[in-house]
């Protein structure tokens, strides 16, 4: 068996890791209805049995924790998560967290934040790890625009490849838009682009203004009733009704995108 870690890195990386975690349950309740753990499931899941306090490798699914580390430096988005649907997906210990953000700064980011809890990051990522039988790949979620995505994300990309220099890296960017008011967001892609150049295997490059053009022409499809027999209303391209997620929030059709992807190339 091999496995895969995720690390969702920023406001953005997290809420499309959401998503992600969403759709990879829904598909493998959809294929594995006896809710056996298998192969497939344990790419991005351990199967732990709470009452010996170990992992099962085998048998009937018990909890299933996602093999993931998430990062952000503000608690906004992470809190959600622990109080969410998806909340025992993750232990408080897989979340690194501060209070203050990057203000949109890739070098406090990069620089200020990356010092402060490269050791911290190291030993959650080590943790995730050594619970793999065979790690094959690291999946690293940021935005290109946002001070922690850019800065903090990248920094984590370069600490993958020294911590652990013969994993794959496969990196999914967000890249902001022409019209984006974050007046920083163009500096920071550029510091943020040359580093993925330098320290990843694979970069899937997102770019925000195309996920709205998609949204935008899917929902005047549905509303015009032209879907077709591949892209249905509420699908689960840019919708979350029928799953583990009840509320749907402005960016959950766009980062439904993102996490399909995602789930595409990562199929059995």
């Amino acid at each position: 068996m091999t496995q895969s870690i995720v690390v969702q890195v920023g406001q953005c990386g997290n809420q499309v890791g959401c998503r992600f975690w969403d759709l990879v349950l829904r598909e493998h309740a959809h294929v594995n209805q006896m809710g056996v753990y298998d192969e497939a499931l344990s790419s991005f899941f351990r199967n732990v049995d709470q009452r010996r306090g170990a992992d099962s490798t085998g048998g009937r699914i018990t909890a299933l924790k996602a093999r993931a580390v998430l990062v952000d430096m503000e608690e906004g988005v992470l809190a959600e998560i622990l109080q969410g649907p998806l909340r025992s997906l993750f232990s408080s210990t897989q979340l690194i967290s501060d209070v203050s953000g990057s203000g949109n700064n890739w070098a406090v980011g990069h620089h200020t934040y990356g010092l402060v809890y490269r050791e911290q990051i190291v030993d959650q990522v080590r943790k995730a790890a050594e619970h793999c039988d065979c790690l094959q790949c690291f999946f690293l979620i940021h935005s290109m625009g946002g001070g922690t995505g850019s800065g903090l994300g990248t920094f984590v990309l370069k600490l993958l490849e020294d911590e652990f220099p013969e994993v794959c890296r496969i990196v999914t960017s967000v890249y902001p838009t022409a019209e984006d008011d974050v007046i920083t967001s163009p500096y920071n892609s550029v510091l943020a682009m040359k580093e993925l150049t330098e320290h990843a295997d694979c970069v899937l490059p997102v770019d925000n203004q195309s996920l709205v053009d998609i949204v935008g022409k899917i929902q005047h499809m549905s509303n015009t009733g032209k879907l077709g027999c591949a892209i249905k209303k509420n699908c689960t391209i840019i919708s979350g009704q029928g799953g583990v997620v009840k509320v749907e929030k402005p960016f959950d059709a766009m980062n439904n995108i993102v996490a399909n992807l995602l789930l595409n190339i990562t199929r059995y």
